[in-house]
């Protein structure tokens, strides 16, 4: 059973920066392909940015390029998301999950196999 865990969500003013971070297992870190989501109250679910599981390719939704930074840190199964220059907009949970995706189904909801339970964020303006 794989089991992730998120951490690193809080409050921020509108500009500054969070990291988050979701701890996963040395087979989700080798086989699998990590993303990350987010669901602001009374919104669907929607994609932020993932890591291709074969070659750690990074993917972003346009509206967090530029601002956000997905990365692994392998010797911990981590993946981690740098989140910069933050907008009241970002304001919501944010989810890791993971599975063995390719490229085409990467930013797909139900292509995503393991769920964590989320880190809330919530951006001042």
């Amino acid at each position: 059973q794989v089991r992730l865990v998120e951490s690193g969500g809080g409050l921020v003013q509108a500009g500054g920066s969070l990291r988050l971070s979701c701890a996963g297992s040395r087979y989700t870190a080798r086989f699998h392909s990590m993303g990350w989501f987010r669901q602001a109250p009374g919104k669907e679910r929607e994609f932020v940015a993932a890591l291709r599981w074969n070659d750690d390719t990074p993917y972003y939704a346009e509206s967090v390029k530029g601002r956000f930074t997905i990365s692994r840190d392998g010797a911990n199964n981590n993946v981690s998301l740098q989140m910069d220059s933050l907008k009241p907009e970002d304001t919501a949970l944010y989810i890791c999950a993971s599975g063995p995706i390719s490229t085409i189904s990467i930013k797909i909801i139900r292509a995503y196999s393991y769920w964590g339970q989320g880190t809330q964020v919530t951006v001042s303006s």
